[in-house]
C-alpha cells in the first residue's frame, strides 16, 4: 500500500476489522463460523478504503464512518457469497469459495444475515439521508447482477449495455461509499454529486479492469479461478471488443467455445490468444483509465491535500493493481 494512503486508513482500517468481529457475534454458530473464514479470507478492503479517504478529504472528524465502513463491505461480501453460488465458484480471494466450503444453501443464508445485519446497522446510525443513498444502491446492485444473468451467453450485448451492467452491479455501491464521506462531512450538494460522480466513474473502472484481469492475469496473484467468466458464459468487454473486430471464421471459432457444453483450457487457451491479438484488453484497460480520468475530474474543486494525494492515488491503482 502506498505510504500516504496506509498512514491515514490504517488505524481507522483496524477498527472496521474490530466492528466486523463485532457485528459477526451470534449465538447461531454456522453464522461465527462462516464469518470468521470470511473476515480471515481478508480481501483489499477497497471499499472501506474509499469511505474512509473520502470522508478525510470532506474533512468529517467524527467517528461514525467506521460502522458505516463495515456496512459497504458487509454488503459487499452479501453480494460475493450470492455470485459464487450463482457462479459455482470454487475460489474467492485465493482459498475455497464459503460455498465449496459449507454449501450453497448455507452461501445464500449468510448472505442475507449480511444484508439483514448491514440494514439493522444502518438504522442504528439513524442518518436517513445515508440509508436512501446506501438502499438505492442495494436495489441497483441486484437489478445490475439480475440483468447480467438474463444476459448470460448473449453474444450480441453491445459496450453500451455491458457499462450498464457494470455501473449497477460494481459501481453503485462504491459511489455510495464516496458519498457517504461527503454527507458525514456535510459537504454541500454540489460537492456530494462530485463525491458520488467520482465513485461511480472509479466503480466501472475498477470492474473492467477485474474483467480484464480474468483472462490476463496469473491465478495466484488474482486469488480467483481465470477464466471463470467464459466458462460462466458472461459477456464482459475484452470478449465484446474481440468480437467487434474478428473475422467470421474467427466468431464462428468463438461461437463453437463459447457454448461448449465443458470449455476446456485448451480452449480457454484460444480464446485468450484471440482476444491478445485484437487487442482487447489493452482496449479495456485504455477505457478503465478514461473512467479514472473522468474520476480525477470530478475532485477538482478539492484543495491539494494529504486526503486528496492519497485517494488519487487509491485511483491510479484501480488501473495498476494485478489482483
Amino acid at each position: 500500500m502506498d505510504p500516504i494512503i496506509e498512514s491515514l486508513v490504517s488505524d481507522d482500517l483496524r477498527k472496521v476489522e474490530a466492528e466486523f468481529k463485532k457485528n459477526l457475534d451470534s449465538d447461531v454458530v454456522l453464522i461465527s463460523k462462516m464469518g470468521q473464514y470470511l473476515l480471515g479470507s481478508g480481501g483489499k478492503r477497497f471499499r472501506p478504503m474509499i469511505l474512509i479517504l473520502s470522508t478525510k478529504l470532506c474533512g468529517y472528524q467524527g467517528d461514525r464512518h467506521i460502522p458505516l465502513a463495515s456496512i459497504i463491505e458487509f454488503i459487499h461480501t452479501a453480494s460475493l457469497l450470492h455470485d459464487d453460488v450463482v457462479d459455482e465458484a470454487e475460489l474467492r480471494r485465493g482459498s475455497a469459495s464459503a460455498n465449496t466450503v459449507w454449501g450453497s444453501e448455507a452461501s445464500v443464508l449468510v448472505g442475507d444475515f449480511l444484508f439483514s445485519k448491514s440494514f439493522w446497522l444502518m438504522v442504528q446510525d439513524g442518518d436517513r439521508r445515508i440509508l436512501r443513498v446506501l438502499s438505492e444502491a442495494c436495489t441497483r446492485l441486484a437489478e445490475g447482477e439480475i440483468q447480467e444473468l438474463i444476459n448470460t451467453s448473449d453474444l450480441s450485448l453491445s459496450e453500451e449495455d455491458y457499462i450498464s451492467i457494470v455501473t449497477r452491479k460494481t459501481a453503485v455501491l462504491i459511489s455510495a461509499a464516496c458519498q457517504i464521506g461527503a454527507i458525514l462531512g456535510r459537504a454541500d450538494p454540489r460537492t456530494e454529486r462530485s463525491m458520488a460522480s467520482f465513485g461511480l466513474n472509479l466503480g466501472i473502472a475498477f470492474q473492467l479492469v477485474d474483467d480484464t484481469l480474468d483472462y490476463v492475469s496469473e491465478e495466484k496473484e488474482f486469488g480467483k479461478t481465470i477464466g471463470t467468466d467464459l466458462k460462466e458464459g458472461k459477456v464482459t468487454l475484452p470478449l465484446i471488443r474481440t468480437l467487434q473486430r474478428c473475422t467470421p471464421t474467427e466468431r464462428k471459432q468463438l461461437e463453437d467455445i463459447f457454448f461448449s457444453d465443458k470449455i476446456t483450457h485448451d480452449q480457454f487457451l484460444v480464446v485468450v490468444e484471440m482476444i491478445q491479438k485484437h487487442q482487447a484488453p489493452n482496449y479495456t484497460l485504455e477505457r478503465a483509465k478514461g473512467f479514472v480520468t473522468e474520476a480525477k475530474k470530478c475532485l477538482a474543486e478539492f484543495q491539494t491535500s494529504e486526503a486528496k494525494t492519497a485517494i488519487l492515488g487509491l485511483a491510479d491503482y484501480v488501473v495498476e493493481r494485478r489482483i
